[in-house]
């Protein structure tokens, strides 16, 4: 039995790590329990008119489960590689890993897993976030991962982002995050106001903020594609490179933001050329109906009762004769 149990002294355990975001899970789980709701009620409307509300509901939803959810998201870029690495400091043990960078709107989380997971008596499965949001100390971040003693792969890939750093590429991702998050949170009011509008029903104008919510979606992806492409320094081991590319948060806000587009538009269009359609999507037609049925039987003369028709129905020479008889 060797000091320590056969580990380096001073380090911590793995950083053991939940599968998912515990942010995720709340925001998805509010948007499935609201779906669940709509669907329970989906029975009670009747005719043609049930696949279309159903499909507003079910895109209104995605949309907005998309837009909260992307803010807490750590992969708008992601790379990996493999490679032969030392593993900590003051120590000639190598090991082979899986080193991965994952970069979000707020930050950075590196992952280092083993290759096969236990190596030199450990389990070497790391996943450490270092934030820069405006609240947030990247530089102190960092200094804490070096006094809990780190494995060096992931230090090293987490100093390319200090502000110390040669590289220069902190103050870009982070003020590129920054504005991305808030043009993010202004799509989401912009989304709310929609779904009002649309229920209203004010179609036109639900239509101009669909579009109002792509163009702010789309402008995020612009914030972050300046950051993107600032020159980077080379994180290399040994003859292996770690390069990265857009990770699946930035196509999900690039394909969710071109269905906002798309969606504004067609309302838009419908309104001014067809406008009947648009009504019928809407379930329109048959509430304008009913309004319509409605009046015309308010407008509709009175009959006249039995009795007083009887009395019309006399021919004038006979209430004469009857009128002289009473005399």
């Amino acid at each position: 039995m060797t000091l320590w149990n056969g580990s380096f002294p001073f380090y911590p355990g793995t950083n053991a790590c939940f599968p998912f975001d515990i942010k995720w899970a709340i925001i998805i789980s509010v948007f499935l329990s609201v779906l669940a709701t709509f669907i329970i009620i989906l029975p009670g409307i009747r005719g043609r008119g049930r696949l279309f509300w159903f499909l507003r509901v079910v895109m209104g939803l995605f949309v907005g489960a998309v837009v909260l959810t992307i803010q807490f998201t750590r992969d708008w870029e992601t790379g990996w590689v493999k490679a032969n690495t030392s593993y900590k400091s003051f120590s000639r043990a190598m090991v082979n890993a899986n080193i991965g960078l994952h970069i979000g709107l707020a930050g950075v989380n590196v992952t280092l897993v083993g290759n096969p997971v236990n190596q030199i008596n450990e389990t070497i499965n790391y996943n450490e976030h270092f934030a820069w949001s405006f609240d947030a100390d990247y530089d102190h971040s960092y200094g804490e991962g070096l006094e809990k003693g780190l494995p060096s792969p992931i230090l090293y890939v987490a100093e390319k982002f200090t502000t110390q750093s040669p590289c220069g590429v902190h103050r870009q991702y982070r003020i590129s995050g920054h504005y991305a998050s808030l043009t993010l949170w202004m799509a989401f009011c912009t989304w709310l106001i929609s779904i009002l509008l649309f229920s209203m029903p004010i179609l036109l104008y639900g239509g101009y903020m669909l579009l109002l919510t792509a163009a702010l979606m789309l402008f995020s992806l612009l914030f972050f594609f300046t950051a993107r492409n600032t020159p980077k320094c080379p994180i290399q081991f040994g003859p292996a490179s770690l390069k990265t590319d857009y990770g699946g948060s930035f196509w999900l806000t690039l394909a969710t933001g071109l269905l906002c587009l798309l969606l504004g538009l067609s309302v838009i269009i419908l309104n001014s050329v067809q406008p009947q359609k648009l009504n019928l999507v809407f379930n329109l037609d048959e509430g304008k109906r009913k309004e319509e049925e409605g009046q015309d039987k308010s407008y509709l003369p009175v009959e006249p009762s039995s009795s007083v028709q009887d009395v019309l129905m006399v021919p004038l020479g006979e209430l004469c004769e009857v009128a002289a008889t009473q005399l």
